[in-house]
């Protein structure tokens, strides 16, 4: 068991070492291809690697020219002219060599051909003198003075003039001695004088060709050496410039299809998701990608938020879409508002369009936040500043905007109306601490207050649609003539009033009213005055119930009354009630004032039966038993009247 776990341990160990490592390379590699740093200091660090590289082979290009230069400048100023130099001189030596022997074998003194020997013994000093001046002169400009300085002579050539001047000289004054020896032959004088001057001479004229020779091999062995550097200097010169164009293009190459990489594939993903956004199909799993901490960056960091905002948006969207009442809509634009925006001070009013009248939305806990505003717009939403332009209306924006605000101070207001169809809806009212220059004292509030701005509007929609259809509900549940719910109502509520009284414990009165001879007054006035007592009668039943009862119109002249958490015996209170009132009520019909009666069954749920329905026929018998019994009274059901055979 404990080598399993020292294995285990050694292996963790490896994979964070490992894992360290990629980091670091990955760290290096960022550092390297300069991932993180701004667009424009990627460009022009691109722009001076690329000047760099080219600056490179420029560099190798005019070096390598300039030492060919040099080299073939060494040829002209050095070697071509030593090397015609050294054959001039050798066919000079081979002429002296010629005229000294026609010297040497003519009778009497030829003083022309010895002049033309002096000639070619100048001849010779000549060329010596005019590659000594070639080692010695540096006039020109400053780059031949350098490449002068760069040519000079060898040790070998400087030896060389040396020598052949030193020979030049000792044939020059031969050739004295043997023109003065000549002379004395030509007044008898002997001739072993001469033939010894001769042989030195011929020697002399040996030696300097001999040195002559060996001067053009040495100028033609630094000729053939030099070329061969020139080649090399070429060959080197290119394999150079070869080497570093190599270098910049794979660089180039690499670092373009980075950028590229690094530019195009976020760009279409971006683009992708725009046309994404523009369909309605988000997709989450194709966010752009962030290689980079640079502008692409962050821009694909951005974007990604956008689409997750503009996803949230739209879910949130069709969730409150999907929603069945009002109260569930702003509940959840409540919850985005604490739970996303971190906005806790704020309150949802909604406007009834039939009295102009406004009441909180939500938090329906939020009596407080009515002190902030004065109480008169709830009953008349035209004194609200946001209801009656349609636009924001902020405090932030202009001190003291809305005169029906008036907060404690350090607080300020944004009210933002809830339109559709070109109708305000409701108002969304939110509040933030401000300072003493009626500021924002949290910047970030801004930003938060944007999405919710969005928010709003991708609701505001919905909630004129819930609104429409609950008043379209409405209207089906209601009677048109009365105002009073109809039988619609009742099945569509039954559930909600019986869980409330079940789970509150309380007891439902079931009131059946129905007008004493009604169809009388139909037949003897019209169905005009007929329907004037409905109303008269609904107005009566309104008045005498509670806000929190339910006055139904179960059919015809026949109506339910619902009296929802009374006592034991209440509902026939209520009940008499009732039938005092409309007993002295009176009606004016032309010339004459109806009076009518009515009768009035009482049952109670749940203390009569369990069951809701059966209780509304219990009132029901109650009532048939109230017209058995003269009408205009009120009976309260019992067991004994309960006949099946009767049903």
């Amino acid at each position: 068991m404990q080598v399993d776990e020292s294995v285990g341990e050694a292996a963790v160990a490896v994979d964070k070492a490992s894992s360290g490592s990629r980091v670091m390379l990955g760290r290096i590699f960022r550092l390297l291809m300069f991932v993180d740093l701004p667009i424009k200091q990627k460009f022009l660090l691109l722009t001076a690697g690329t000047l760099f590289w080219f600056a490179c082979m420029v560099v190798v290009s005019v070096f390598s020219l300039t030492v060919i230069h040099y080299k073939y400048h060494q040829i002209a100023e050095q070697l071509m002219p030593h090397d015609r130099a050294a054959v001039a001189v050798q066919m000079h030596l081979q002429s002296l060599d010629h005229e000294l022997k026609a010297i040497l074998l003519s009778e009497s003194a030829d003083f022309s051909v010895l002049q033309s020997a002096r000639d070619h013994v100048k001849a010779i000093r000549s060329l010596n003198a005019e590659l000594s001046l070639r080692q010695v002169n540096s006039s020109g400009t400053v780059v031949e003075s350098f490449v002068r300085s760069l040519v000079t002579a060898t040790p070998e050539s400087i030896r060389y003039l040396q020598d052949i001047n030193e020979l030049t000289d000792r044939i020059d004054h031969i050739l004295d001695d043997f023109i003065a020896l000549k002379r004395k032959l030509a007044r008898g004088a002997e001739a072993e004088g001469a033939a010894k001057v001769f042989g030195d001479a011929k020697e002399r004229l040996t030696e300097a060709s001999a040195l002559v020779l060996q001067h053009a091999k040495v100028i033609a062995d630094e000729y053939r050496a030099t070329n061969e550097e020139i080649y090399q200097i070429i060959r080197n010169s290119v394999h150079a410039i070869l080497f570093v164009l190599l270098i910049a293009s794979v660089l180039l190459i690499f670092f373009v299809r980075w950028i590229f990489v690094a530019f195009h594939q976020p760009i279409a993903a971006i683009i992708e998701q725009i046309e994404s956004l523009s369909t309605g199909d988000i997709n989450l799993a194709k966010k752009v990608s962030i290689r980079s901490q640079d502008e692409i960056g962050t821009l694909s960091n951005k974007f990604n938020a956008l689409v997750d905002s503009v996803y949230g948006m739209t879910l949130f969207k069709k969730v409150i879409e999907e929603d069945s009442t009002l109260e569930d809509v702003y509940r959840r634009l409540g919850d985005v508002f604490e739970n996303q925006l971190e906005i806790t001070d704020y309150t949802i009013y909604e406007i009834n369009p039939q009295n102009k009248a406004m009441q909180i939305g939500y938090p329906l806990l939020s009596s407080d936040s009515m002190t902030l505003c004065d109480p008169e717009i709830l009953a008349d939403c035209g004194q609200c500043r946001a209801v009656k332009t349609g636009r924001k209306v902020s405090s932030f924006e202009f001190a003291g905007i809305c005169r029906r605000f008036a907060p404690d101070s350090g607080i300020g207001h944004i009210c933002i109306p809830l339109m559709a169809g070109g109708n305000t809806g409701g108002v969304v009212q939110f509040r933030f601490a401000a300072d003493e220059q009626g500021n924002y004292r949290d910047p970030g509030v801004v930003q938060r207050l944007f999405k919710a701005e969005n928010y709003i509007n991708q609701s505001s929609s919905v909630i004129e649609a819930k609104r429409l259809m609950q008043t379209l509900r409405d209207s089906a549940m209601v009677d048109p003539m009365t105002g009073l719910y109809n039988r619609r109502f009742l099945q569509e509520y039954t559930k909600q009033i019986i869980s409330g009284a079940l789970r509150r414990k309380t007891q439902i009165g079931l009131l059946i009213c129905d007008l004493d001879y009604f169809k009388q007054v139909n037949d003897t006035y019209g169905h005009d005055a007929g329907d004037l007592i409905l109303k008269e009668t609904s107005v009566i039943l309104k008045s005498v119930v509670r806000d929190s009862d339910v006055v139904i119109r179960f059919g015809g002249e026949e109506f339910l009354v619902l009296l929802l958490d009374v006592s034991k015996g209440e509902s026939m209170l209520v009940a008499e009630k009732i039938r005092q009132k409309i007993e002295m009520m009176k009606v004016v019909v032309g010339d004459k004032a109806l009076q009518k009666t009515i009768s009035i069954g009482v049952a109670e749920f749940p203390e009569d039966t369990d069951g809701f329905w059966q209780g509304i026929k219990y009132a029901d018998v109650a009532l048939y038993r109230a017209k058995e019994q003269g009408r205009n009274r009120v009976v309260r059901f019992s067991p004994e009247m309960w006949q099946k055979e009767a049903f």
